[in-house]
């Protein structure tokens, strides 16, 4: 009796592809990939794992020798592809899984060159979000259960016999994708994101997003806390070292930053402020510095001193409708037993508000999407 090799079907021969049509879209965030260490802050190749653990929620990525972990820059595609599925849904189009796209439109879209090496990272950038593995309890009920899947879970693409690459496909995990379509779950943000060029800056603002939003009081962290929260494999004593650094030279868009001390304690603030987004006639407005008393580099593989510089945005600016409290129920208190009073009023603020909507539809919520 001859041995037949069993063939597994593609994925996307079950799935009716989205096609992105439309052109610029606000970029937007999935909350949950916002405020835990999900990927690689380095830009040097990462293979030891995170291990992250806030209460119930438990977050473990693993990376293979050959690609290394996914990094925050790679996460860009993921950004790109929740925009476009939020953009398509609020024009009424049908969305899945599966995306069938140019790669000029990514790299446009999050502010990339288009040229063959841009298009040799992008296919570096696909195979690491295909290759890093996820293991976590987010989102699975009142049950416990664990979650394990990669960033993507197939891509192709379609080249030319000279290699002219002229279309990408791929396909998101079902965890990824239910976390997009259900709007509660998204954030917008800032496109001049994706001009931060340092892995802790761009993940200090994905933070920022996500805790401190439009709150006039902003958010205060413990840094301890925050080094735990980054996955960042520098020491702590370096870690804050940078935190100093980009407090001084105020980086983000859209907010800013001061050290402040407690008795022994070193904690960072971040304030909603002015956006830095601009129009390409128009200078970066500098917000200052922090009182930082110097400033210098810790030593660490981060990206050193930039200077800030005028740049043309594919979407128009819009302000944060409204404080995203209601996602700061959960790991983003300092460390040491009792928050602050600053977030402590934040949080009992949120809690009436929480019983008193809890069965109330949500207006603008779209049928349909999980709780």
């Amino acid at each position: 009796m001859s041995s037949r090799r069993l063939i597994t079907p593609s994925e996307r021969s079950k799935l009716d592809p989205f096609v992105i049509a439309t052109g610029d879209a606000s970029p937007r965030d999935q909350r949950d990939l916002m405020e835990r260490p999900f990927f690689s802050l380095a830009k040097v190749k990462r293979t030891r794992p995170i291990l992250y653990q806030a209460g119930d929620v438990r977050v473990e990525v693993y990376a293979v020798p050959e690609h290394g972990m996914a990094t925050i820059w790679d996460a860009d595609v993921l950004i790109w592809a929740a925009s476009q599925i939020v953009e398509a849904e609020n024009l009424g189009l049908k969305t899945s899984r599966f995306l069938r796209f140019t790669p000029y439109q990514l790299l446009i879209a999050v502010g990339r060159q288009t040229g063959a090496r841009d298009y040799k990272l992008l296919k570096g950038a696909l195979s690491r979000l295909q290759a890093t593995v996820i293991r976590t309890s987010i989102r699975q009920g009142e049950h416990w259960r664990r979650h394990q899947f990669s960033w993507i879970n197939e891509w192709e693409e379609c080249a030319r016999r000279d290699g002219r690459v002229e279309g990408m496909e791929f396909v998101l995990p079902d965890w990824f994708y239910r976390g997009v379509i259900d709007r509660s779950l998204v954030l917008s943000i800032d496109p001049a994101y994706f001009s931060l060029t340092g892995g802790i800056e761009r993940w200090l603002y994905r933070v920022a997003r996500k805790h401190a939003g439009r709150q006039p009081r902003g958010w205060l962290f413990e840094v301890a806390h925050l080094h735990e929260k980054s996955g960042s494999l520098a020491k702590p004593t370096d870690f804050a070292f940078d935190l100093r650094r980009i407090a001084a030279r105020q980086p983000l868009p859209g907010y800013r930053l001061s050290i402040e001390r407690r008795e022994r304690r070193e904690l960072l603030r971040i304030l909603p402020g002015k956006s830095f987004t601009a129009s390409v006639d128009g200078a970066v407005n500098h917000l200052g510095t922090s009182g930082v008393r110097a400033i210098g580099t810790s030593g660490v593989t981060v990206s050193g001193f930039r200077e800030c510089e005028p740049q043309l945005t594919l979407w128009r600016e819009k302000a944060i409708s409204r404080p995203n409290l209601e996602s700061n129920l959960e790991s983003n208190f300092c460390s040491g037993g009792v928050p602050p009073a600053d977030n402590a009023a934040s949080a009992d603020e949120l809690r009436t508000k929480h019983a008193s909507q809890q069965f109330l539809p949500r207006p603008g919520h779209k049928a349909g999407g999980k709780q």
